[in-house]
């Protein structure tokens, strides 16, 4: 027994397609003046927009970021450091195309954190992946995934994706298998694929941070190195009042 249109469609798994030829049925009058080329079109069309949707949404899922930063929310009336331009500039894309990383450091709650995400959700859309870790969690992750065995399987990943955000860099001393871990993930990445650093404490006091010259030497050097960095200033975006927006109370 042949399979109707819509049963086929399924099997092929055009989701997309078989929505829209249910629009074109249910709407025939609209469609009856085209070629069969012309409604075919209109099929495809739909199949690739949703199949580039579902790849989005999957990339968001897997991203995991912390806050729900968007670049179109991003309020430039208080002061932070930044502007328009410079965040024009960062979404053109060069730093990635270059294989620089970006240094976002500031005080608590200026904002940080929300610039970090919302650059990252929108180079998901236009097809990139991401990753968002607070830098202790992704360490402690590592520590776990070397107990377990599935270490190589988290390396293979932080290494592959377009951009790598550590936020929160910086809150405690590191270490020696920290220091080790955070090395080899910065030493594979580098000159490959781009990493997004946030951090409170600002860039002269990482060394200390990490606690060890050789290590700290390493890291920074491959970290640091053609970076590009933005210094964000002001007071805490928390502390401006309920009229702001819900991008400026978050950091």
């Amino acid at each position: 027994m042949q399979l109707r249109v819509d049963e086929q469609l399924s099997q092929l798994h055009l989701s997309g397609m078989k929505q829209a030829l249910a629009q074109q049925q249910e709407q025939s009058m609209l469609y009856q003046d085209m070629s069969f080329e012309e409604r075919l079109q209109l099929l495809l069309s739909h199949e690739l927009v949703q199949r580039e949707q579902r790849k989005i949404n999957r990339l968001e899922k897997q991203a995991r970021f912390r806050l729900s930063g968007q670049v179109e929310q991003i309020d430039y009336r208080v002061s932070r450091g930044f502007n328009k331009a410079q965040v024009r500039q960062l979404l053109e894309g060069h730093w990635l195309s270059h294989q620089q990383n970006l240094l976002l450091t500031g005080s608590a709650g200026c904002g940080k954190s929300y610039l970090a995400c919302a650059l990252g959700r929108y180079f998901i859309r236009q097809g990139m992946a991401v990753r968002y870790y607070r830098l202790k969690t992704l360490l402690e992750a590592m520590r776990l995934a070397q107990a377990d065995g599935s270490y190589p399987k988290l390396l293979e990943q932080l290494n592959n994706v377009a951009i790598l955000i550590l936020d929160d860099w910086g809150m405690e001393m590191l270490d020696a298998t920290e220091r080790s871990n955070l090395l080899e993930i910065v030493d594979t990445r580098h000159g490959r694929v781009s990493t997004i650093v946030a951090s409170q404490l600002p860039v002269d006091k990482w060394y200390g941070m990490i606690g060890e010259a050789t290590f700290a030497e390493a890291i920074l050097d491959r970290l640091i190195h053609r970076a590009v960095r933005v210094t964000l200033t002001g007071e805490s975006m928390r502390k401006q009042g309920a009229n702001l927006t819900h991008a400026d109370q978050k950091e």
